[in-house]
């Protein structure tokens, strides 16, 4: 096995425990993170976000498979099933993760999922309604990132 596919599956295997300090720990200082909800953030961002994540979890289930990985790039798939913290809706999101590293960390990390899905399960009506506009990601993402902000002012 590659050391970078060992990384992945490390990441992921805390992740399933909710670690979030030890998923932390697999990205570069430099490190950034991309997901339609969390857009651009960087290491410290990111490794706030999963901590913010794993300490909320409720119902939270997740498997990981097609791990791949080389020198510089990795690819994995991964589902969460978790009771949405805002709306209690259940969701099962269905993630491609991309990666690029950098001495042996993760440097880049980037999550695509359909957010029309995922903001139909999360959000309900409003998602079935509004989830493939432009206006519904942005106010989520914009909701995300104040949360987020409040989560790391909370930790200080």
């Amino acid at each position: 096995m590659h050391p970078n596919e060992k990384l992945i599956e490390t990441f992921y295997t805390a992740f399933q425990k909710l670690d979030a300090e030890a998923m932390a720990r697999c990205y570069h200082a430099d490190a950034r993170f991309s997901d339609p909800v969390f857009p651009d953030l960087s290491a410290t961002e990111a490794s706030a976000m999963w901590k913010m994540l794993c300490s909320q979890a409720k119902n939270f289930e997740l498997t990981f498979a097609d791990v791949q990985a080389n020198d510089q790039t990795g690819r994995a798939h991964w589902e969460a099933q978790y009771d949405f913290s805002a709306t209690g809706r259940r969701v099962h999101n269905k993630i491609d993760a991309e990666f690029e590293f950098q001495d042996g960390k993760i440097i880049k990390h980037t999550d695509t999922f359909d957010f029309w899905k995922w903001s139909r399960m999360a959000l309900g009506p409003a998602g079935v309604l509004l989830g493939g506009t432009p206006l519904l990601r942005k106010k989520v993402q914009r909701q995300a990132r104040e949360r987020l902000a409040k989560f790391m002012n909370s930790q200080v």
